[in-house]
């Protein structure tokens, strides 16, 4: 009888799930699919002297890269421009300065000629320091140009041996400046040290860390993130945000990027012609340390400073990320010439950054911005901002009522039953 229980319980809940769906409408999709033909990736290779380390199926560490190296250019599709840049390949001595400016362009950023790359690939012998932020930075540059997909894929052996240039700092820059690059990242050597770097240099820029201790996984690995790169994706536009809502910048409808510093507002405006809807959702990444409890606040204002209606969410610290939506439906005008309305967006957030942690760049903040059609009813939209789903969402809690007390009628009976005979 539990069983049972448990199951329409599950059922109920299902129910409830798909009345929430119904509720809340998709939004259409902000922005344009980018990618395909404009797709760039530069591969950043580590050929630091610890390479020759021979732990990697029985091969140094540098062979394995080569041969996996070799594999993936031959299975690079032909609409991504891929480029290879080096880091530690060229000075052997013992000067931090010079070590530390040791990047290059092996093959720059283009339409593939693989003869020509893999025999650049096969010159390649470990050599000098790490200099992982410096190049970093360069690759930054060498996709700087065009707006499809970008994607930076930093392959290293061990941490960046030159600090003070922090390399997770250099990814908050690259991500603070809004040009969509992502920067995935492979370890070759499973040490928490590492780990650490690399995962912090990922998520600044919404990549990936993979742990990779084999050549065939760092082969598959290396073309899982090449393939991804000629996937069409949506390319947030970057924006600044303004500290009050007269001098915020007017937005249509879209997915934009921005930073915003611990603490702080940032302002945005949206028209809204009569019998519209706005609808807008925002998301704050703490891309660093941050003390626990904090939240988001998303509120639509009039110009006069009159909330219209607001989102907010609070979270704990088990999150990278927090969002918080909201909409607001303009009702219809019977002028026809009736003007539309100015709605300003203000973005709060409540984090606050853990002891010896950076403030700036600012943490990355995504705007969703879309003005639909409105409900026929824009009244509907009131219902807890259920709309027109809060019809359904009541009779489905109604029905699930009855359902349980029939549910629990009929187990008594039963019981009953039994044990009379």
């Amino acid at each position: 009888m539990i069983r049972t229980q448990r199951l329409a319980a599950g059922v109920c809940a299902l129910l409830a799930t798909l009345a929430a769906g119904l509720a809340f409408p998709a939004a259409a999709e902000a922005g344009e699919p980018t990618g395909g033909a404009n797709a760039k990736v530069d591969l950043v290779l580590d050929v630091s002297g610890s390479m020759r380390t021979r732990d990697i199926d029985g091969g140094t560490r540098m062979a394995a890269a080569k041969q996996a190296f070799n594999e993936v250019l031959d299975a690079t599709p032909e609409d991504v421009q891929l480029g290879i840049r080096t880091l530690g390949a060229d000075y052997a001595g013992n000067d931090r300065q010079t070590g530390c400016k040791d990047t290059a362009q092996l093959y720059p950023v283009s339409t593939l000629d693989r003869t020509e790359a893999k025999t650049a690939v096969a010159t390649l012998s470990p050599t000098g320091w790490t200099p992982i932020g410096p190049a970093l930075l360069k690759a930054a540059d060498d996709l700087a140009d065009g707006d499809g997909s970008k994607r930076i894929v930093l392959i290293t052996d061990g941490e960046d041996t030159c600090a003070p240039l922090d390399p997770c700092e250099v990814a908050r820059e690259i991500a603070a400046k809004g040009i969509g690059m992502t920067i995935d990242t492979l370890g070759l050597v499973p040490s928490t040290k590492l780990n650490k770097q690399l995962s912090c240099i990922a998520e600044a820029t919404g990549g990936t860390y993979t742990s990779v201790e084999h050549t065939d996984e760092l082969t598959d690995k290396v073309n899982q993130l090449v393939d991804r790169a000629a996937d069409p994706v949506v390319t947030p536009v970057a924006t600044e945000g303004a500290t009050q809502c007269t001098d915020a910048p007017t937005l249509k409808s879209g997915l934009y990027t921005d930073r915003e510093e611990f603490g702080q507002q940032r302002w945005y405006k949206v028209d809204v012609d009569p019998g519209k809807e706005l609808r807008a959702s925002v998301s704050v990444a703490a891309d660093r340390a941050v003390n626990p409890s904090y939240g988001v606040l998303l509120r639509a204002v009039t110009v006069h400073g009159r909330e219209i209606v607001r989102g907010e969410s609070a979270g704990n610290g088990r999150t990278d990320v927090i969002s918080t939506g909201l909409r607001y439906p303009k009702a219809e005008s019977d002028a026809d010439d009736a003007p539309a309305e100015t709605v300003c967006l203000q973005v709060t957030n409540s984090f606050s950054p853990a002891s010896g942690v950076k403030t700036t760049p600012g943490m990355p903040l995504e705007l969703t911005v879309d003005v639909v059609d409105a409900p026929s009813k824009a009244s509907d939209v009131a219902s807890f901002g259920l709309g027109r789903g809060w019809w359904l969402l009541g009779v489905l809690v109604l029905v699930g009522f009855v359902a349980g007390l029939l549910w629990g009628w009929l187990s008594r009976w039963r019981v009953a039953v039994w044990r009379t005979n």
